[in-house]
């Protein structure tokens, strides 16, 4: 039975660790951005938006289209960056963990 308890400790162990690295995530920031860099956007590594930077320039009416798009476009991109940025971290926290092949964190 010693076994059985070395692999509960293991999950255990495997639990806290991944408590840690998703508490780790809200403070990793991430930043997207399109049109130049007209329109920036912050996020955590959650993807939790955290502001938007609109240069002076976009703030017309008759850029109001254009603009839509930038900010989707710069939230698509801190979305992309902040799944990387997640995913980097939970790579990081897995590392050595003797997981079987193919096996995924969080479950």
């Amino acid at each position: 039975m010693k076994n059985l308890e070395d692999i509960m400790a293991m999950a255990q162990n495997v639990q806290a660790e991944l408590q840690k690295a998703q508490e780790s995530l809200e403070t990793i920031e991430v930043e997207g951005a399109s049109g130049g860099g007209m329109v920036k956007v912050r996020a955590s590594a959650k993807g939790r938006i955290l502001g938007v930077d609109i240069d002076d320039s976009l703030m017309q009416v008759s850029e109001k289209p254009m603009l839509e798009d930038l900010i989707a476009a710069a939230l698509n991109d801190a979305r992309a960056k902040a799944d990387a940025a997640s995913q980097e971290q939970m790579a990081k926290m897995t590392n050595g963990l003797p997981l079987p092949p193919g096996m995924k964190l969080p479950f």
